[in-house]
């Protein structure tokens, strides 16, 4: 692994006594010009309350449209198979939190629990509160932020990491449809109804993901003209962010182990659903599970709009699942311990991620 090297100071710079290492900032501008600014402390007094209200809509729609299903679905793999399903996902999200830190140059490996918490808190509000990805997206660079990571650092890494995962994606999806394509030659109804879907999936995930990786710098110069008009001090945060992006794709083998790392985390969890698979008492394949998890990943992606999938994940599961032997019923209740375990996981994250923000709003205003 072309990763970070323990011990390394960041930029070339000798750590201080105390504190995290001032990176590139002045006094005034550059990266972190607005840390401390009434634009951070009003945006994360908002962020706060948009988690506030996103809880109290989570819990309603969980109480109103599938709380105990989701309880039975967790039973119905006893607690072992839930804690093993946990700990499965649990290391998914350290590869995640791998594939950033692996971009962020000159942070040390000792970092990776950060990097690792910051991944977590992003599924977390992606998956359990009434976010879209954005939200999560934005969740996950306060984290890092709260840190002491520069600004520049955060979404440069941010954004190549969303570059190879989605480039990782596009790969495991491709063997996805492939596998579809194969049944496609004796299955009329396949043909007729699932394959154009697949295929359509597949199709928006490439274009999405073409344009998110072609698009980023002239975004960045956009964000940075708008900035320098709404914001002072933006511009040079935005010229920052382009220079850490310049410096970290002159780095190929970081780049190619980030998506390595990403790769191996879309595999990973879709052999978390086979696990589960197996302690549900289903006799699915591995290799019919790997399809249908590649496709329920495209058509999620695609539908990143939509809070946690709701309802098409369900959907998906039962148009496709039955395809590779696994029954509409077995099916619903794998997406629902699925909810069952973004739940587990991502309802102590978020509160934990409050504290820390409440805390850090409370220090603002002292």
């Amino acid at each position: 692994m072309a990763g970070p090297r323990a011990g390394l100071s960041l930029c070339g710079r000798t750590r201080r006594a105390h504190g995290p290492p001032r990176c590139g900032r002045r006094a005034g501008h550059g990266a972190g010009a607005l840390r401390g600014s009434p634009v951070r402390r009003y945006g994360r007094a908002l962020l706060l309350l948009a988690t506030v209200i996103g809880f109290a809509i989570a819990a309603w729609t969980i109480g109103a449209v599938g709380g105990r299903q989701v309880l039975d679905a967790m039973a119905s793999i006893g607690w072992i198979g839930m804690v093993v399903f946990i700990l499965w996902s649990g290391g998914v999200l350290t590869l995640l939190g791998m594939a950033w830190l692996v971009v962020a140059p000159d942070e040390p490996l000792a970092r990776l629990p950060l990097f690792v918490w910051a991944r977590t808190a992003r599924e977390a509000a992606t998956d359990v509160l009434p976010f879209s990805h954005l939200g999560g997206i934005a969740v996950g660079v306060r984290t890092l932020a709260a840190r002491g990571i520069s600004d520049r650092v955060i979404y440069a890494s941010m954004i190549v990491d969303l570059t190879t995962e989605m480039a990782s994606q596009l790969l495991f999806s491709l063997a996805g449809v492939a596998a579809l394509l194969l049944l496609v030659v004796t299955d009329s109804a396949v043909q007729a109804n699932i394959a154009p879907m697949a295929a359509g999936g597949l199709a928006a995930l490439a274009a999405l993901a073409a344009s998110f990786a072609f698009a980023q710098r002239p975004m960045l110069q956009l964000a940075g003209a708008l900035g320098a008009r709404l914001l002072p001090g933006s511009e040079a945060v935005m010229t920052a962010v382009r220079e850490q992006l310049d410096a970290v794709y002159r780095r190929p083998r970081r780049v190619l182990a980030a998506f390595v790392f990403n790769l191996l985390a879309w595999i990973a969890s879709a052999a978390g659903a086979w696990i589960a698979l197996v302690f549900m008492g289903a006799d699915t394949p591995f290799w019919g599970v790997m399809t249908i998890e590649a496709l329920i990943f495209t058509l999620r992606s695609v539908a990143f709009a939509v809070p946690g999938a709701i309802g098409i994940q369900e959907a998906a599961y039962v148009l496709i699942g039955p395809l590779f032997g696994l029954p509409p019923a077995t099916a619903v209740a794998l997406s629902l311990l699925k909810r069952g375990r973004d739940l587990a996981i991502g309802v102590p994250a978020i509160l934990l991620w409050q504290v820390g923000e409440y805390r850090a709003l409370a220090d603002a205003r002292r």
